[in-house]
């Protein structure tokens, strides 16, 4: 919740688009220059404009699988959105592919869409020890250091990047921005805490990531008083943001549009809207305390950013999608491409 890369070609271009019709995966290994050991492993063609690409990570000594959609022209040079989902980390349902309509909306972009998959409750930050429950989480390092020069080849992109996320990853989103001077040109954080170490910051951190999560935050940043915690605030370090085109945006945690019987992702069931007013409520309610902190920072240090503050909604997907939407035509022009 808080704050908190074209594939080396297998084969004739007809026998790709076969299989893709067939919606027979392509399966190739792939040889790519390793960063720091880490290499693309295998591409996988999964339906039209949809690869998944799955990266040896050096830092978690694992693979990674990726989540790709590519633009319909890949004869062109096209910029990455790195899109990151929440706190399951795409592990679960909670994913920008099962939740929305993201994938129909990016068909027609000259953008690649980049999503990994893995990471559940670890902030993508880098964790200093590794969790008995959460496993090993160099999350940092393998979107910033590792995979970065990899998609740019393996994509043919132009090495131009943004970043986007929502609730945890909302946080997660700033972290990475401050902490790769330069690799982002644009950020977009919906529903997140910008705030980590602060006491109301870290009581967020903690819910989610030992309550939710089962895991335990000292060993991503240590007990409370270690400064690892400041180190990773992007409300401390807000300085850090200025240059990059930002959109920031959160609801008020009342009811809105998207909590209603109606609504698609409701489908009439009562529990499931009672959780999402109350516990999404409650939820977005506290990031919307954490996103005008932010906004009050970013204007006292004359950094300037496009908001997005609803006077209703709360902390679910329906929300989320129109935030990408909204924030869309800025992360365009970020990239340079048309919206």
């Amino acid at each position: 919740m808080r704050r908190t890369s074209t594939i080396v070609r297998s084969g004739l271009v007809a026998l790709a688009m076969l299989a893709a019709m067939l919606l027979v995966p392509s399966v190739g290994s792939v040889s790519a220059a390793p960063a720091d050991g880490s290499y693309i492993a295998s591409v996988e063609d999964v339906g039209p404009q949809e690869q998944r690409i799955y990266v040896y990570s050096a830092a978690m000594d694992t693979q990674i699988e990726l989540v790709v959609w590519r633009p319909a022209d890949t004869s062109t040079p096209a910029p990455i959105l790195y899109l990151l989902n929440g706190a399951g980390g795409g592990e679960d349902a909670a994913s920008w592919t099962a939740q929305t309509h993201a994938q129909d909306f990016f068909k027609n972009k000259h953008v690649n869409v980049v999503m990994p998959i893995g990471g559940k409750w670890s902030y993508y930050t880098d964790w200093r020890n590794p969790d008995p429950v959460l496993g090993v989480n160099k999350w940092r390092t393998f979107l910033t250091e590792e995979i970065p020069p990899l998609l740019d080849a393996q994509l043919g992109s132009t090495g131009v990047n943004t970043l986007a996320g929502l609730s945890s990853s909302g946080t997660s989103v700033l972290q990475l921005a401050i902490g790769a001077p330069g690799l982002y040109r644009g950020v977009a954080a919906y529903s997140g805490c910008a705030q980590t170490s602060d006491p109301i910051g870290q009581r967020y951190v903690r819910i989610a990531v030992d309550v939710w999560g089962q895991g335990n935050a000292d060993n991503m940043w240590g007990p409370n008083s270690d400064p690892e915690w400041a180190a990773n605030d992007p409300y401390l370090h807000a300085e850090g943001l200025r240059g990059l085109a930002l959109f920031i945006s959160n609801g008020s945690g009342l009811p809105g549009p998207h909590d209603t019987l109606t609504d698609p992702r409701i489908d009439g069931n009562g529990p499931k809207l009672a959780n999402q007013i109350i516990v999404g409520g409650i939820i977005e309610a506290a990031t919307n305390y954490c996103t005008y902190n932010l906004q009050h920072r970013l204007n006292e240090l004359g950094i300037p950013a496009t908001y997005s503050f609803r006077d209703t909604g709360t902390h679910s997907w329906g929300y989320w999608e129109d935030d990408l939407h909204q924030s869309w035509p800025m992360l365009a022009e970020a990239m340079n491409i048309p919206a």
